[in-house]
């Protein structure tokens, strides 16, 4: 294939490691990739494009999406055909590729077919990274029969999750996922809102069985994101090596001692549970389940809050279902009420790419990174709802060298 080659002129650069504007920069890309950034001028590409002093920053990253999840009523999910959820994953995706995202990280339902199309040109979307089936023991968080139910779960329908009893099944499980190309292992640790047979405050899983999964995933290079609300959940998970803990309402003071002693991430989805509480019954969650949305919501205010003033690494994650995915942006408002534009920027950037261990090649701009990025009209520094309103400040979405939006 012919090199692709294009240049950027006159780009006010956002740092975010400094979390400042580093003033007019020109950009060189060449396969998807950043070559040079200067304040001289650069090669000239075969495309070139000048942002007339506009903020360039790297392209979001959420680290908590079910793109297959066009329905908050996961039952009914498993019902519907692969090739119709395929379809409703389709508008989904570019959904999110229209908001500025240029990576996320699945945490349940997307597979290698999925990612294979975006990377084919087949679908439009963000880079994915995908956990496969998260894995659910036996009336967990991913188990979605309802108490009169008695059919066996399987992992050939359009669910998010598969269920594993015991250590040689977690194994083969974590095995069989990690076959099938899947980056990283979710597991379900604690209860849920969105499942018809469990509490919030369950705890899911044996110790052996989240050891093993853990030992899996470890084998394989990669690392384990558990789904928990409560501390009792959190704290035996991190105890056996979770790398990051997903929602995490209710964690206390010895959760976030845990976490820093083990470096770990926590990815809070405050704004799903927002959305829930004002449309989760009509996104098609049931009755018992908003019931479970009101034990969440304000816990989590006070407990994020006080998990970013100790020093917990924060990532920007949405877990939004349904209709509700259009409230992506929304993460960010809600979490300003506890961290600056830069801090916010930085979970969606760098926290991020250091989580999903791509540290280098996204998340920054730099020489050697990929070319993931976005241009706004507004400053997001001084105003973070620049990021929130894409249809009046995003003018321009690259997703490695590929310009998918250009309205400069």
């Amino acid at each position: 294939m012919p090199t692709t080659t294009i240049t950027i002129n006159n780009a006010n650069l956002l740092d975010v490691r400094t979390g400042n504007l580093r003033g007019a920069r020109n950009l060189f890309i060449e396969d998807g990739v950043i070559r040079e950034i200067s304040a001289s001028p650069v090669a000239v590409g075969d495309e070139r494009l000048d942002l007339d002093g506009m903020v360039l920053m790297p392209g979001l990253c959420d680290a908590h999406v079910h793109v297959v999840a066009a329905t908050a009523n996961f039952n009914s999910l498993m019902r519907w055909s692969p090739s119709y959820v395929a379809a409703r994953s389709g508008q989904i995706l570019s959904g999110m590729l229209s908001r500025g995202f240029t990576t996320v990280r699945d945490c349940g339902g997307a597979d290698y077919g999925l990612v294979q199309s975006i990377e084919e040109g087949y679908l439009i979307g963000p880079r994915v990274l995908f956990a496969g089936h998260a894995i659910s023991q036996t009336g967990g968080h991913g188990d979605m029969r309802e108490k009169g139910e008695h059919w066996e779960s399987c992992t050939c329908c359009a669910g998010l999750g598969r269920i594993a009893d015991g250590v040689p099944e977690v194994r083969r499980a974590c095995r069989e996922e990690l076959r099938k190309g899947a980056n990283f292992i979710k597991i379900m640790a604690s209860g849920g809102v969105s499942s018809p047979t469990d509490r919030i405050g369950n705890t899911q899983f044996s110790i052996d069985e989240i050891t093993a999964a853990v030992e899996e995933a470890e084998a394989a290079q990669t690392y384990v994101a558990a789904h928990v609300y409560t501390a009792r959940a959190a704290n035996r998970a991190l105890r056996c090596g979770v790398r990051s803990i997903e929602h995490g309402n209710l964690i206390d003071d010895e959760t976030i001692d845990l976490m820093l002693e083990k470096n770990a991430f926590l990815v809070p989805t405050m704004s799903t549970h927002e959305a829930l509480k004002v449309e989760g019954r009509e996104g098609g969650l049931t009755d018992d389940m908003y019931e479970k949305v009101d034990q969440v919501v304000e816990a989590g205010y006070r407990t994020h809050a006080h998990a970013h003033s100790r020093g917990v690494r924060m990532v920007f994650g949405t877990d939004l279902l349904g209709p509700m995915h259009r409230h992506q942006l929304t993460e960010f408002k809600i979490r300003s009420r506890f961290q600056t534009p830069a801090e916010l920027i930085r979970s969606a950037t760098l926290t991020a790419a250091e989580l999903f261990q791509m540290e280098g090649e996204i998340g920054e701009l730099a020489p050697g990174a990929r070319a993931d990025m976005i241009a706004l009209s507004g400053d997001p520094l001084a105003d973070i709802g620049v990021l929130q309103d894409p249809d009046r400040y995003l003018k321009m979405v690259m997703k490695g060298g590929q310009i998918f939006k250009n309205a400069l």
